[in-house]
């Protein structure tokens, strides 16, 4: 890529894993490397939490609304990086059916799976969910209460367990 390197078309870079698994910073290092070194790309990251909080606020954590707060997000997506941009997509997106959906809502889709045990992100667990959802305070709480299906031929696969950040964002 050249420096005023432009996506002639854009790209959904999806990344599904459970909560803690470093999907959000491995997005986040990734877009910032990226910047750096081509200036002119146009990135865009779409958080599963920040969109959670500003666009999916009347959804709950039902297998329902969480098959809606993915495609809501996969049709963003799509939208988006129909104008050549590069969409960085981190959420959780625990059902394989819903991830499907969102490959076909984008052109040009790469599914990344960070992966990280039950055990390790409980260990993580910066927003002490494991823990309040291991004490039954949080009802539908994937890798614990709901299950996340994990994807079965990911483009690209991440191990946040076995690989620093450098080596994830190298990939």
């Amino acid at each position: 890529m050249q420096s005023n390197t432009k996506l002639k078309q854009g790209l959904t870079c999806w990344f599904t894993g459970l909560s803690g698994s470093g999907k959000s910073t491995v997005a986040s290092a990734v877009a910032k490397e990226l910047k750096e070194k081509y200036p002119d790309l146009k990135i865009e990251i779409l958080d599963g939490d920040e969109i959670r909080e500003n666009l999916c606020k009347d959804l709950s954590f039902s297998k329902e609304d969480r098959m809606t707060n993915i495609q809501r997000i996969a049709f963003l997506a799509g939208k988006i990086s129909k104008h050549g941009v590069l969409v960085l997509v981190p959420v959780i997106a625990p059902y394989k059916e819903a991830r499907d959906k969102a490959r076909m809502l984008s052109e040009n889709f790469c599914e990344v799976y960070v992966k990280a045990s039950i055990e390790e992100v409980t260990k993580r667990d910066v927003k002490g969910l494991y823990k309040k959802a291991l004490a039954g305070e949080i009802k539908n709480f994937t890798g614990i209460s709901d299950p996340y299906e994990e994807p079965e031929n990911p483009e690209l696969l991440i191990n946040t367990e076995k690989e620093d950040l450098s080596a994830s964002v190298e990939k």
